[in-house]
């Protein structure tokens, strides 16, 4: 039986993923920060699907967070399978005037802690020629978006840092998937601080949080480097850089997402 390490898993997509793969009788270690959160998921999908599901909560933005959880799987005695690095977060606004440590732990959670959590498992992924990296990034990754800069920066590093491992280890019988969806579910863009009206947009082009996962599970099977899941248009928008200025693509994104601060 195949072991699946998940960050974020308290809800969302993580907790989505923990869902679909202990349908799949994969044992889990499920890691957020929300102790009743992942002992309740945890205690949910013991039952239902007679797996083994460990629990670990961390901050995953602490500086120590990576190691403390490396070090509590092997104490555990789990070889970890599947990484699944789907904790991330984000907020929308002008940069120059925004919370200076919140960007800062924007780019700890959604890059460092990603290439440390691979880095370490990976290895043993590779000495055992077999296992996976499924890496949430965005349809956002293949544009600049304007009062969502750290967030798209964040996520293009993802996809790019996802692509480079999936060439680099499919010698090693390990595969390596970055996952782009669009807008999923409301409480993302709530929490980041949105405005309705843009809430109320992000909703007319939403992609349930099951399908992206069932999506990003196929792609998985079939060997794919990248998965854009649910809405025709997020595959739109992630080609039409390719095609068009990127300046232009700057000022659309602009227009769109920057009304609140226009002087």
């Amino acid at each position: 039986m195949t072991t699946a390490l998940i960050t974020g898993a308290s809800a969302g997509i993580g907790a989505a993923f923990a869902q679909q793969l202990a349908a799949h009788q994969t044992d889990l270690v499920l890691v957020a920060r929300s102790q009743d959160k992942l002992q309740e998921l945890a205690n949910s999908l013991k039952h239902q699907h007679q797996i083994q599901v460990d629990v670990i909560v961390q901050d995953l933005t602490a500086p120590d967070a990576t190691e403390i959880i490396f070090q509590t799987v092997q104490q555990l005695g789990r070889s970890i399978d599947l990484l699944v690095n789907d904790a991330g977060i984000g907020d929308y606004g002008d940069f120059a005037e925004s919370d200076r440590n919140f960007q800062l732990k924007t780019v700890q959670l959604n890059i460092a802690t990603i290439v440390d959590l691979s880095h370490r498992f990976l290895t043993g992924m590779r000495q055992r020629r077999t296992g996976g990296i499924i890496n949430l990034s965005s349809v956002g990754a293949f544009q600049s978006m304007p009062y969502f800069s750290i967030y798209a920066a964040t996520k293009a590093f993802v996809l790019s840092f996802s692509e480079a491992l999936w060439a680099e280890n499919r010698s090693y019988g390990v595969h390596v998937l970055a996952v782009c969806p669009g807008p999923v579910g409301v409480k993302f863009f709530q929490e980041a601080g949105f405005p309705s009206t843009l809430v109320d947009v992000a909703i007319k082009f939403d992609t349930p949080i099951e399908t992206v996962v069932r999506d990003a599970l196929k792609a998985f099977e079939k060997r794919e480097p990248i998965v854009i899941p649910g809405n025709p248009i997020n595959p739109i928008l992630a080609t039409l850089p390719r095609f068009v200025p990127r300046e232009w693509i700057s000022s659309f994104w602009k227009l769109v997402l920057g009304y609140n601060f226009e002087k």
